[in-house]
């Protein structure tokens, strides 16, 4: 009875490669690697063809699904290798790592009790249990095992790294593991290293001891089963201690008495960029997409990857030729002559190919990095993996409705008015209610028309735990999403909510969520107080009622609910705006606009009327925030209510000297809001502020200087420009003018002179004066 122990590191072809050819040189009757005995359940399916990676373990607490974990495999992962050994040679596999039973229950203890910490501090009930989730980082195999505290338990790859002289551990590994030709005491080798850094560690974490205890266990049991030849597979870190498990003593009572929860697992697609490092992964590797070509380009790995990327240049528009390709191979095979190689590694074809290929631009590398180093390869599994209702209802519908799975961007444009379109859009809103992202809707451009809706869609792997989340809610997309807004609707707090989670419902199409909301929209409409809160909510009601239709949605019902809060904004407004501060002023103006947009949307002759009634009002109400009298000035200018002369008097009225500065200066940035083009025709603002600037004192002058500043800094560049050229305009033209009437004054003034020089010495005679005669 013999015990064959592999330290391997979790990601890696040479690595792989060199398992797989030493366990068919084994031939061992069992095989027992780390992982999750949890999981155990779906390895039957890695017998399946279906099951192709990047795919992933997924392992959850039914009860907190937000704290499950993941375990990823490539295909050029060592224990992905062994495991398709063991299912093609036939032989029992087992998973010997701690159970996430056990390792999850102290996390959603964690959570339970930060629930109960936050519902006291409220005074609340923990109806909801809510906590921190576990991250990936947390569970998911570390790197060659090591997942202590410590640098030396830590990074051992590292330190050996270090010791070889090497500053990049990922350098060494792939010169000494991947690039090697056999296998060929590479395990030996390994062992022995790790033992020497493990004789200078006493002690492990707590959980890093059971996690040993729990893989020597395992491996004794197999050895009362009577298996003679037994195969581990495990972190390299590890390795040492599991050599002579019935050599260690005190396993049994270190593992005594640890809670357990309930958790169940399946396989999920998984991709080459969640396998990166720089995805926060904790056993991530830097280049997936270059271990798996190593692993697929068996020969003449240098040249089919250079190939590959001139290929992706071409396919973005960018020269590269065979010539090219040639001279960059033969570069990257010098590099590694020179450097004592038996073959060109990613450093060498990455300097060649910014060298020759990329004529020494960073641009064209970092895009061979991104597309092929890294990848977006997605993995798939078999429809026979174990998966929750809400999923199964998913697949189903992105069948039917022919939407496919994948992590690459993909732009969607749909017409609303064709039937599988509409169910498109559908289906994404009611995704985007249980927080699954998968579409995101873009502006629309080129006026195609409301019932044009554009989307960019994006497959990110997490989404199947999300799924599992939202299992709650219902077993199919449209009940899931219904009760989620039905229950949002019941927590909301304001009519803004309110009607911001109805205008989710009619776009996703949720009849009875709609009707759910449209009840609460009506019963908080009838006893709030807010003018404010009411403003805020009629944007979305007003998609409802001008777009409903378009989805195939009854819009009817809105109506009178915009009506009754239209009329209570129009009552209540006049007194909204007295003895506002600033704050409070910039909200009231924030809500007037989207009061404004939905009045134009909706297009009710009736109700443009008294909304432009009650602005000129606000326009000329005395103690009213300048701020607020300046935007409805502006509303007005807008919708041509009043003429240029009209605008000339308010502004000279607002902008005298009776005024405050400050209010005056308010006053002019809500005049200025939105776009200039609409006022630069108008002549007499512009001269009345130039002359309100131009008498400003000095000091007056330098404290509003900044207001003024922010007022029409929001314009656009060009914008500015044509204001700057049209006020300069304005004072030549007043220059000219001033200068004109100067001439004339003393023109006539001269004149007057003459005469007078004239007709005084005979006035002088007449009256008898002696001053002027003569």
């Amino acid at each position: 009875m013999t015990i064959h122990v592999f330290g391997v590191r979790h990601h890696g072809p040479g690595c792989a490669r060199s398992l797989r050819g030493a366990l068919e040189s084994l031939r061992p009757d069992i095989l027992l690697v780390e992982g999750p005995p949890d999981a155990e359940e779906v390895l039957p399916l890695l017998a399946h063809e279906g099951l192709t990676p990047p795919v992933a373990l997924l392992v959850y607490p039914p009860e907190a699904p937000d704290l499950a974990v993941f375990y990823p495999f490539a295909v050029f992962s060592p224990e992905w290798q062994a495991l398709r050994y063991a299912a093609e040679s036939k032989i029992p596999v087992r998973f010997i790592d701690m159970p996430q039973a056990h390792r999850l229950a102290s996390a959603l203890e964690i959570k339970k009790k930060a629930a109960a910490l936050a519902a006291e501090a409220e005074g609340n009930p923990p109806a909801v249990e809510e906590g921190p989730s576990a991250s990936v980082d947390d569970v998911v195999p570390s790197d060659d095992g090591a997942d202590g505290g410590e640098t030396l338990h830590h990074d051992p790859i590292g330190l050996l790294a270090e010791a070889a002289g090497y500053g990049d551990r990922e350098l060494w590994w792939e010169h000494q593991i991947e690039q090697r030709q056999d296998a060929v005491g590479l395990f030996d080798g390994i062992l022995s290293a790790m033992t020497a850094l493990r004789e200078k560690v006493s002690t492990l974490p707590g959980e890093e001891a059971k996690r040993e205890a729990f893989m020597r266990t395992a491996i004794r049991a197999a050895q009362k089963e009577g298996f003679a030849r037994i195969a581990v597979v495990c972190g390299a870190w590890h390795a040492p201690v599991l050599q002579e498990p019935d050599k260690i003593k005190g396993d049994a009572q270190l593992l005594k008495g640890l809670p357990k929860i309930k958790t169940a697992a399946t396989w999920i697609p998984w991709t080459h960029s969640r396998l990166s490092y720089r995805s926060g992964y904790g056993a991530g590797i830097a280049s997936p997409g270059w271990y798996q070509h190593l692993w697929v380009a068996r020969d003449r790995a240098a040249l089919r990857w250079v190939a590959q990327a001139a290929q992706l240049l071409r396919g973005e528009d960018l020269d590269a030729s065979s010539a090219s390709v040639i001279e960059t191979v033969r570069l990257a095979e010098a590099l590694a002559a020179i450097r004592e190689l038996p073959m060109p590694g990613l450093a060498e074809l990455n300097e060649s190919l910014l060298s020759v290929l990329c004529r020494g631009e960073d641009a064209p590398l970092g895009l061979i990095r991104r597309r092929l180093e890294i990848g977006e390869a997605l993995g798939e599994v078999p429809p026979e993996t174990p998966t929750i209702p809400l999923q199964r209802d998913l697949e189903a519908k992105q069948k039917s409705l022919r939407l496919k799975q994948t992590t690459e961007i993909k732009t969607l444009e749909l017409d609303l008015r064709n039937d599988t379109d509409r169910a498109r859009s559908r289906l994404l809103r009611q995704l985007l209610v249980l927080k699954i992202d998968w579409g995101k809707p873009q502006k629309a451009s080129g006026g195609k028309g409301t019932f044009h809706e554009h989307w960019k869609l994006q497959w990110n792997v997490e989404f199947p735990v999300r799924l599992i989340e939202a299992n709650v809610w219902g077993n199919t997309v449209e009940e899931a999403a219904t009760a989620s807004l039905r229950e949002s609707g019941d927590e909301a707090a304001d009519l803004p909510a309110l009607t911001a989670l109805l205008d989710q419902a009619i776009l996703a199409g949720l009849p009875a969520a709609i009707d759910h909301l449209l009840a609460r929209v009506r019963s908080q409409s009838a006893v709030t107080a807010d003018i404010g809160a009411m403003m805020k909510s009629l944007p979305a009601l007003a998609r409802v009622a001008r777009y409903g239709d378009v989805r195939g949605t009854a819009a009817a019902d809105v109506m009178p609910v915009i009506d009754a809060l239209f009329q209570r904004v129009i009552v209540g407004l006049p007194g909204a705006v007295s003895s506002l501060d600033d704050s409070a002023a910039e909200a009231i103006v924030q809500s007037m606009g989207e009061v404004t947009a939905s009045v134009g949307l909706l297009d009710n002759p009736d109700m443009r009327a008294d909304w432009q009634l009650i602005m000129r009002s606000l326009a000329d109400l005395d103690g009213c925030h300048g701020l607020v009298r300046g935007v409805a000035c502006r509303l007005l200018v807008e919708q041509q209510v009043i003429d240029e002369a009209d605008l000339r008097r308010r502004a000279r009225l607002a902008l005298s000297p009776a005024n405050p500065a400050a209010e005056a200066a308010a006053w002019v940035q809500g005049l200025v809001r939105g776009s200039g083009m609409v006022l630069l025709h108008q002549d007499g603002l512009w001269a009345a502020l130039d002359e309100w600037l131009a008498e400003l004192p000095a000091d007056l002058f330098t404290e509003l200087l900044p207001l003024i500043r922010r007022a029409f800094s929001e314009f656009q560049v060009l914008e500015r420009r044509a204001m700057g050229e049209k006020a300069k305009h304005l004072r030549r033209l007043g220059e000219r003018a001033d200068a004109r009437l100067a001439a004339d004054a003393a023109g006539a003034a001269g004149l007057v002179r003459e005469r007078a020089d004239r007709v005084l010495p005979i006035l002088a005679q007449i009256l008898g004066s002696t001053r002027h005669a003569g």
